[in-house]
């Protein structure tokens, strides 16, 4: 563990570079370039919006709102988007850096380091967007919005120990890039964003709260929304299963790294 860390603080400046890279060769040729990042879900509220909030707005409570519902929707999908982010970069991660990882000699925990750090200031640019538009509707951001960055590493943390258990095993089993996107739309509709959790039968409501990302959410939904502060039993159950996950994540990147090279 300390040596991935000592590793990680001397390629530090590497990790800076790699995300700044990032960006420049994804907007290189774009007109809007870092607009982007914030457009695509954008769209996506917009979208669901315009479709459903006829039918959910007056189904959310306590938001007095117009946009009640764009309100809601878009604490919920500033969660979901960067827990998917990360799991779908540390997924492709290695895969995608094959080249890099055969003729260059350099600790490969920096990748997933890199695309953690990219999504982050991806999800940070939508946060701002997304308390632009707040303003704009006429929606009261209190101080307890700040708690929306620990909130997020939290996600980050979460997000990581999957995508990187999932990034190891693509290498040798690359049906898991095919089946984890189905698997995550599955457990995007079974998590309350779209619509709030007291319009499915209460009986449900403990099958769906052992989802991770149902409690995340709904402290996002806390925070933002409803400006109250979040459950600790959700904090804590998110907790407990990142400090369950990310040692064996890490045994299981350990493990398998000099094999790697050789599948890739």
């Amino acid at each position: 563990m300390f040596g991935l860390l000592r590793s990680l603080w001397s390629f530090r400046g590497y990790v800076a570079r790699s995300i700044l890279a990032d960006f420049k060769t994804r907007f290189v040729r774009s007109r809007l370039g870092f607009a982007w990042v914030v457009l695509n879900p954008l769209a996506q509220v917009c979208i669901y919006a315009f479709i459903l909030s006829g039918l959910m707005s007056s189904r959310i409570p306590g938001i007095d709102n117009t946009f009640g519902y764009a309100i809601y929707l878009l604490s919920g999908l500033l969660a979901w988007n960067l827990f998917a982010e990360i799991v779908d970069r540390l997924m492709k991660v290695f895969i995608a850096n094959a080249n890099t990882i055969k003729k260059v000699r350099f600790p490969r925990i920096v990748l997933p380091v890199i695309a953690v750090g990219t999504a982050l200031i991806n999800n940070a640019a939508l946060f701002v967007v997304m308390c632009v538009l707040f303003a704009l509707f006429g929606y009261p951001v209190g101080p307890q919005i700040a708690l929306v960055i620990p909130a997020a590493l939290l996600v980050a943390l979460f997000a990581a120990c999957i995508g990187l258990a999932l990034g190891v095993l693509n290498v040798f089993i690359r049906d898991i890039e095919q089946v984890v996107p189905i698997l995550l739309q599955v457990l995007f509709w079974f998590t309350p964003i779209i619509y709030p959790v007291n319009i499915i039968p209460e009986r449900f409501h403990s099958l769906l709260e052992l989802s991770p990302m149902f409690h995340i959410v709904d402290s996002y939904h806390r925070l933002i929304v409803y400006a109250q502060p979040v459950a600790l039993d959700s904090v804590l159950y998110v907790i407990v299963l990142v400090l369950l996950l990310f040692p064996l994540a890490l045994f299981l990147f350990r493990q398998a790294s000099a094999e790697m090279v050789d599948v890739l």
